[in-house]
């Protein structure tokens, strides 16, 4: 495994689908699980410690509300943590995201936008980050960078045509 992904909720996954399907894209193995800062955090920790063992490199962290569980892994790991605050209600992801980037000195948290691009692009600094150490996955990445240039260009020269 090079990816530990973490959500707080099950519910919490349909909106980490692109997350997934970024890693998938980049060939970035990884593990998923639900697990709760507040309601499993024995669990959490033992997760956490054991993760290098099994190949584990970055984590990400989906949480919302509260969104305590990326910096309570920043807690137990020296290694890499990136922060997905969840768009959930009352007040739609705005106390995730305070929560995820007011870590304390000595615990550092990455964070993403909430919602929108922001679970892919924990994927993507993910994959940044292993790419530092792995020359195929860094052309993977440029390879995935140059298709989405090609998407635009293409979309701009229809504009042009319409225009």
């Amino acid at each position: 495994m090079s990816v530990a992904l973490l959500m707080g909720s099950d519910s919490d996954f349909p909106r980490l689908e692109a997350c997934v399907a970024a890693l998938r894209k980049l060939d970035i193995p990884f593990e998923a699980r639900v697990m709760s800062a507040h309601r499993t955090p024995k669990q959490v920790v033992e997760f956490v410690e054991s993760a290098p063992g099994r190949g584990v490199k970055v984590f990400l962290c989906a949480a919302g509300s509260a969104a305590h569980l990326a910096g309570v892994v920043a807690a137990h790991t020296d290694l890499p943590v990136i922060g997905i605050p969840m768009d959930n209600p009352p007040v739609g992801g705005l106390d995730a995201l305070l929560a995820t980037v007011q870590m304390p000195g000595g615990v550092p948290v990455a964070s993403v936008a909430v919602g929108g691009g922001g679970p892919m692009n924990a994927a993507l600094f993910a994959a940044r980050i292993l790419a530092l150490s792995d020359p195929a996955l860094a052309e993977r990445y440029a390879a995935l960078g140059a298709e989405q240039s090609a998407k635009v260009a293409k979309k701009d020269a229809a504009l042009q045509a319409r225009l």
